[in-house]
């Protein structure tokens, strides 16, 4: 059995597979998912599993380089932007960029997989941009 946090077979396997540049977005219960763009769906109920929680197991295996978040989500103020901000300044999330909300969902179109939770909070949607350890 794995010693880390992150125990889902096909999220460990995209990641693992990731190569630096590649995207991977972490999305509410309801971003659209694009055509072609493969779906690790997790959510059960709403707020589980939620975004922050998805986003830290994530991020216990995932080298980023940098995040896009929607511009929308600094207006609406949902409590995870709080925990962001902290993953943010402590250097966990690499540079960020903001985009519209529009905007983020044609991005999300290159994206390597869309995983879907259960979070019901508006805007709380993520692209994770691949780095390297070396």
């Amino acid at each position: 059995m794995k010693k880390t946090p992150l125990l889902n077979v096909a999220l460990s396997r995209l990641i693992a597979s990731l190569g630096h540049g590649d995207m991977v977005v972490i999305g509410d219960a309801g971003l659209p998912v694009p055509a072609g763009v493969e779906l690790i769906d997790l959510a059960l109920t709403h707020g589980v599993p939620d975004f922050i929680g998805t986003l830290k197991v994530v991020l216990s295996e995932m080298q980023v380089e940098s995040h896009v978040l929607a511009q929308e989500i600094l207006d609406k103020q949902p409590t995870a932007l709080a925990t962001l901000d902290e993953l943010d300044a402590a250097g966990e999330l690499g540079r960020r960029d903001l985009l519209s909300h529009d905007q983020f969902k044609v991005l999300s179109r290159q994206a390597r997989a869309v995983v879907r939770t259960g979070e019901c909070q508006p805007y709380c949607n993520i692209v994770l941009i691949a780095g390297v350890t070396f």
